[in-house]
Parts: structure tokens; sequence; C-alpha cells
């Protein structure tokens, strides 16, 4: 009996890092000691990531409102990027993983901000393999960020509104370039967006586990791009529609 030829990988797949509180109140931790195991998590999915084909792989890391958290949260936060920036950089040139940055980053603190360029700028000749960090990012801001940088474009005359597109003003999202993502999946059971890709995320398949982050492994991952390949993708089209017909 003739095998199925295997499906293509998603390209693109984003992840809501969810969970990494209730793991380490569950165990009597600190939340801290939650995002440091979250932190070992991050490079489980990376190499599963190069492993599925999976070209580029977004994290939702800091989000504009992860501000509101205590001081001292924020600053264990912000210690533990520091850290993992040091830590991976040395893996990813080995693994030829680029590093990219969405969202407001020259909020975030001085040492962050120059860890963050001194790993992009070492990685930014790989093109095969990409790491996306959410940083000091939320979607609405996103949007108003493009809206002001459209406007702007069309006041220099290098835009003309009668003209205007998705292409052509999703290019100027923190994401233009990359594909769109095909997958997300959020971790710890809940079943909300949070500000995260909302207009990129238009046609992804969602993916909603229990697992909280600290837990979440090759084998979940592995399950959840498995998910995917079980949807039918329509795209707004019918069942009939589709090249191989009604599932």
């Amino acid at each position: 009996m003739t095998q199925p030829a295997p499906q293509p990988p998603p390209q693109h797949v984003a992840i809501i890092m969810d969970g990494n509180g209730r793991w380490a109140k569950a165990r009597g931790l600190p939340r801290l000691e939650g995002h440091r195991r979250g932190v070992e998590t991050v490079r489980t999915v990376v190499d599963t990531a190069r492993e599925l084909g999976i070209r580029y792989l977004t994290l939702y890391a800091f989000s504009a409102e992860n501000w509101k958290r205590p001081s001292e949260e924020i600053s264990g936060l912000m210690g533990l990027l520091d850290f993992f920036l040091k830590r991976e950089l040395n893996n990813l040139i080995k693994e030829k993983v680029r590093l990219h940055t969405i969202g407001r980053i020259d909020a975030l603190p001085a040492n962050v901000q120059r860890e963050l360029a001194r790993v992009k700028e070492a990685t930014q000749h790989f093109t095969e393999w990409n790491l996306v960090l959410a940083l000091n990012y939320g979607a609405q801001q996103e949007a108003a960020d493009a809206a002001r940088a459209y406007a702007t474009a069309v006041q220099e005359g290098r835009e003309n509104p009668d003209d205007v597109s998705w292409e052509r003003f999703s290019q100027y999202f923190a994401t233009a370039g990359m594909p769109t993502p095909e997958l997300l999946i959020r971790t710890s059971g809940e079943l909300r967006l949070s500000n995260f890709l909302m207009l990129q995320l238009a046609y992804a398949e969602l993916v909603f586990t229990p697992t909280l982050w600290p837990d979440f492994g090759r084998a979940d991952f592995v399950a959840a791009v498995e998910e995917f390949h079980r949807r039918e993708r329509r795209f707004g089209s019918t069942s009939e529609q589709l090249p191989s017909g009604p599932r």
C-alpha cells in the first residue's frame, strides 16, 4: 500500500508561552522559578522547530501589558532575558538561527537592548532558521504604529491611499518580510489571543493545550503540528473547492 506523502510543516509557528506562574505556584515555588524553567523550554522548542522544518518561530516573551506586573517580577524577567541572550548566542550561531525582535524594544533596559543588538548582529546573515522574540509587544500598539508610518508615507507621496491593500499595509508591520503565521499554540489552557499578532493570525490554525509552559516538551510541540495537519484550511472556500476535495 502506497504511503501518503509527508505533509510540509507550517513555515511559521507562533507560541503564547503561558503558565509559568501557575507551574511555580502548584509546586510552592516563587513565580520567578517558573520563569526560569520556562527559559529551558525555549531551548527545547527552538530545537524542535528546526527538527520539524519550521523556518520561523515567534515567541510571545513579554507583552506591552506585562509592565503592570510587580516590579520585582519585571526585573527578574529582564534578568532572565539577558541571561538567555548571553547563554544562547553560541548555540544560535552553531545552529545558524537568526534572531529577530518585534515590539518597542527601545523601552527595555539598556543592558537588554545591548544584548539584543549584539545577538541580532551576530546572526543577521543566517536565512534558513529564524527565532522571533515579541518583546514589549502588543498587536493594537503595532497596528497604531503601522497606521502612523503609512500615513507618513502618504503625506510624503510614497503611498497612494487609493491603492491600499492588506499586502501593502502589512509591510508597515513589525513582521514585514516574514511569512504569515500558519499555526498558533497557546499553553496553559487559556483560550484567548492576548493582543498577540491579531491581524497576522487571521487565517492561522489555533491550538490550545492545557500543558503549562515549563512542562511543554517536544512531544507536545509535535502533537500541535500533527493537529495542524488534521485541519482543513479553506481560506473562505468550500471543502468541495479544495484540490483534495472534501474530507
